[in-house]
């Protein structure tokens, strides 16, 4: 069924999914704050001037952006779009954000009227085209079960972590934190094999073939084996802001997160030396590839 929909953000993540529910044949606003952007869509859509013309009328409101500030600035700042939202309107986040941003949005929303959901998802923008993303869902359960088909048209599973709309974005970034301590594991694992003589892409190979037969260790794995780190599918600067926002968790906890630590500073020594554009499997792998002299 044809749903009114306002997809607000079109990063790397962003576009690949706003064109999949174009394709799904719903009536969709655009809004995006360099408008060319949207050129790169095909199909029936419309471009907004605004997150607030975008939402109007809309009954599904999707936003994936890059962090907390620009999810707060198009949601409550100027021109922002949640006091324009009909009664009832449900906004789906996909954005890798701080739980406590999750609960501020959904006060705000809960008492203008409208529904937050946060929906998280884990998939690079490759797996995003093809609708093979793994999406996480935290929120009010009747809005869940009306966003989950439309979820489910932009990815290959939907997971339920409750109700507490924090809950998928505590999911998420620990989710991160174990990407980014997988690709520092092969990043030492294939320097030192290197260092000893063997071809990384062969040791990447083998392993990602037999007890490390997994999704990250064989797509990642073979980007730091080969050292292919084009097209960027996730910046350095993304990265370190969920290994920030991951410590803090820690940090709240009270509980010691060493390997935490190491990746944290590892994506910030990228960022200093001005590599923050780069993807975020290069900064870890060159940085062991650099500490190791090679």
């Amino acid at each position: 069924m044809t749903k009114k929909i306002a997809f607000l953000g079109l990063g790397n993540m962003g576009i690949p999914i706003a064109q999949n529910l174009i394709n799904a044949g719903h009536e969709v606003s655009i809004y995006n704050r360099s408008a060319v952007k949207a050129q790169q869509l095909t199909g029936n859509y419309f471009l907004a001037n605004s997150p607030a013309e975008a939402v109007a009328d809309k009954d599904f409101v999707f936003t994936m952006l890059a962090d907390d500030n620009a999810l707060n600035q198009i949601c409550t700042g100027e021109n922002g779009f949640i006091l324009a939202l009909k009664k009832g309107a449900i906004h789906i986040s996909m954005s890798t954000i701080a739980p406590e941003t999750s609960a501020i949005l959904n006060d705000i929303h809960h008492k203008n009227g409208s529904i937050y959901l946060s929906s998280p998802v884990f998939g690079r923008p490759t797996a995003a085209a093809e609708a093979k993303l793994f999406i996480c869902l935290s929120g009010q359960d009747e809005a869940k079960q009306l966003a989950k088909p439309l979820l489910e048209q932009v990815g290959q599973a939907v997971y339920d972590f409750g109700e507490d709309v924090k809950a998928a974005n505590v999911l998420k970034l620990t989710g991160n934190f174990m990407i980014m301590a997988s690709m520092e594991t092969m990043a030492e694992a294939f320097t030192l094999a290197e260092k000893n003589g063997l071809d990384r892409k062969q040791v990447a190979d083998f392993f990602g073939n037999t007890v490390f037969n997994a999704p990250i260790y064989k797509n990642y794995g073979t980007l730091i084996a080969n050292n292919n780190y084009q097209p960027v599918g996730f910046k350095s600067t993304l990265g370190f802001k969920d290994a920030r926002l991951a410590s803090k968790m820690a940090l709240d906890a009270e509980m010691p997160a060493p390997l935490l630590n190491l990746v944290y500073n590892r994506l910030l020594s990228a960022i200093a030396q001005g590599k923050g554009e780069q993807d975020w499997a290069e900064s870890i792998a060159k940085g062991v590839s650099n500490d190791a002299g090679i």
